[in-house]
């Protein structure tokens, strides 16, 4: 990913600077950052960010039972968000937000 950004310099930095500042220490730990990033990779189904972030996922903590729990829930939400789609499900007022 890096070195196919790299044939644009500009491209490269600026995608650099904001992963760094999005995954620096905040609000949320570092492995709770990684499992996001693996659960929209999944859903994005971006090959090359899956395996990458599930391998830093793992370098930052995570187990292979925390793994299968995070796909179980990626794949709930898909199949539960098709439906919803599907069935033009509308919003309750006490969900807005």
């Amino acid at each position: 990913f890096w070195r196919a950004l790299a044939h644009d310099p500009a491209l490269l930095r600026a995608t650099w600077d904001r992963l760094a500042k999005v995954m620096a220490p905040g609000a949320l730990d570092p492995l709770v950052k990684e499992l996001i990033y693996v659960a929209v990779s999944v859903a994005n189904n971006c090959s090359y960010c899956v395996h990458s972030h599930t391998a830093a996922a793992r370098a930052k903590g995570m187990t292979e039972a925390m793994h299968g729990e995070l796909l179980a829930v990626v794949a709930m939400a898909s199949q539960t968000n098709a439906l919803a789609t599907a069935m033009q499900v509308e919003v309750d007022d006490r969900f807005t937000v």
